[in-house]
């Protein structure tokens, strides 16, 4: 299969000037978008759920909605950007996200909001396979590259900490549909300011988009991420294992597919370049630890510390100022090592950030919070050079025609990763909870609370509310808290224990050269 790119600007070579660092700012914009939206629709559920009277599933549909069709197109957008440009794709996507969020802060019910949200989920997918192929376009010099490509990870990061401030600020002043219009003061200066300063790039041999190829992508991401997150809910139950079970078939169906094609979708023989291959599972599998992480310590800040979703967000904003500096620090650092080893570290640095977490108990106070928090800021420095020098790996070591397709890879595989991680470990966490529970010295207490005590932490919150005050409320609530505490000190270890294991494995497998297209990609 011969290719050869086509571009409508002259190709970047050598060092990238004042206009290529410029175009990488207004890049950041839609990377910063990318955490940014989700956490302010977070803490606006029950501002939305109050004006739209939207009960508890289409709440959870507003959310997850966009969550599995950004997921389910991040394939289909970066190819489709190898053929039509992938400028023109994320211009063309960042006018449609700009437009669907306005629709969305007026959206006149639920169902409503939750069709604009796919909308959105669609729009989003075009953003970041863009960014990160436009970033390679720009930024040639492997040095440069590798910073360019840590500071669009630090502006993803950048949202999860600025956002509960944002949000939080606009809902006490603005109505719920504020924290939707700040996707238009982010897309306007990429819409304005792109097409002067971003290049195009396209692959002139890239044949046309397949659509049984793109509607198969579809059904083997959306089924897969719809029962990992039901099992992560509420647990395995039949119909998740067969959402699963249905969207790794679509998978097989797709990668076979993709073989016999002239045109693939993906072209699979990127995954015979090691670098490549080990940089796609390491940071799959490093979103695994990290969002499985993220979702019981979210639980646990609000459940077992009491705090109010914005409390917990802004004890939680550290942590995303920590991959901001364990990125752009690690950027620095493979000027003068192999980013494998880097790597390795960082992984190693987070191992021990988990072991740290996993001394959080139920103590009150600020000081003993303190603990595990800075626990978590450690956890996430130590992945913060995984997550920009994997990606750098990524869309390094694929040809510069395929660098679409290269950057859907880097945004899928967190996606699937982090969806399987919340499931595994959140599964693993009720499971030890319930057993706790079940052996837990309830003697005394209405048979009704004790029964939603066992099932979740989260029902033993709410029966508590409705025991009377004082010592059986205490009881029931310090025996819950407790027992969660243990699954979360269980899967923090577990977490810690995982993570040592990828740093010995990429410090064997990437233990020389660089990752970089340009200065000899990884043997």
């Amino acid at each position: 299969m011969t290719r050869s790119p086509a571009d409508t600007a002259p190709p970047t070579t050598g060092r990238a000037g004042r206009r290529e660092w410029i175009g990488l700012a207004v890049l950041a914009l839609p990377a910063l978008l990318a955490s940014l939206e989700l956490t302010v629709t977070h803490l606006a559920l029950p501002a939305i759920g109050r004006a739209l009277a939207a009960d508890s599933a289409e709440l959870l549909w507003i959310v997850d909605v966009y969550a599995f069709l950004l997921a389910g197109s991040l394939i289909t957008m970066g190819t489709l950007g190898d053929r039509i440009g992938r400028r023109r794709l994320l211009l063309i996507g960042a006018a449609a996200y700009g437009v669907a969020s306005v629709l969305a802060a007026y959206a006149p019910s639920a169902g409503a909001l939750i069709a604009i949200r796919a909308l959105l989920g669609i729009s989003g997918a075009t953003l970041m396979p863009s960014v990160l192929s436009l970033t390679v376009a720009m930024f040639r010099d492997p040095r440069q590259r590798t910073v360019a490509v840590a500071i669009v990870i630090a502006s993803v990061s950048a949202g999860t900490a600025i956002g509960p401030l944002v949000g939080g600020w606009l809902l006490e002043r603005f109505w719920w549909g504020s924290v939707f219009l700040l996707g238009v003061p982010l897309m306007a200066p990429l819409l304005a300011l792109g097409p002067a300063l971003l290049p195009e790039r396209r692959d002139a041999a890239a044949g046309r988009l397949d659509p049984v190829s793109a509607a198969l992508s579809l059904a083997a991401v959306l089924p897969a991420v719809y029962g990992l997150k039901q099992i992560a809910a509420d647990g395995p139950g039949g119909l998740p294992v067969l959402s699963v079970a249905a969207g790794l078939l679509f998978a097989v169906v797709f990668l076979r597919r993709q073989r016999a094609l002239r045109h693939p979708l993906i072209d699979l023989r990127l995954f015979a370049n090691r670098a490549f291959s080990t940089a796609v599972a390491t940071l799959a599998l490093g979103i695994f630890v990290l969002w499985g992480f993220n979702y019981a310590f979210a639980q646990y800040l609000q459940l077992v510390r009491g705090l109010s979703p914005l409390e917990a967000g802004l004890w939680t904003a550290p942590s995303a100022v920590g991959v901001i500096a364990g990125s752009t620090l690690a950027s620095r650092i493979v000027r003068w090592t192999a980013p494998g080893p880097v790597i390795a570290a960082g992984l190693a640095l987070a191992a021990a950030g988990f072991v740290v977490v996993a001394q959080a108990g139920t103590t009150a106070g600020t000081q003993a919070l303190a603990l595990p928090v800075t626990g978590a800021v450690v956890v996430s420095a130590g992945l913060g050079p995984m997550m920009a020098l994997a990606t750098d790996m990524i869309v390094g070591n694929a040809p510069p025609e395929q660098a679409g397709a290269a950057s859907a890879i880097s945004s899928t595989a967190p996606q699937l990763g982090g969806a399987l991680g919340i499931a595994l470990l959140g599964s693993a966490i009720t499971a030890v909870y319930r057993s706790e529970m079940s052996s837990a010295d309830v003697a005394g207490l209405p048979s009704e609370a004790v029964s939603a005590a066992r099932e979740s932490l989260g029902g033993a919150v709410t029966a508590s509310h409705d025991l009377p005050a004082g010592l059986p409320a205490a009881m029931l609530l310090g025996t819950a808290r407790a027992a969660f505490t243990t699954g979360f000190q269980l899967t923090t270890v577990a977490s810690a224990a995982s993570v040592a294991g990828m740093a010995v494995t990429v410090a064997v497998m990437l233990r020389r050269g660089r990752a970089s297209r340009g200065s000899g990609a990884l043997s």
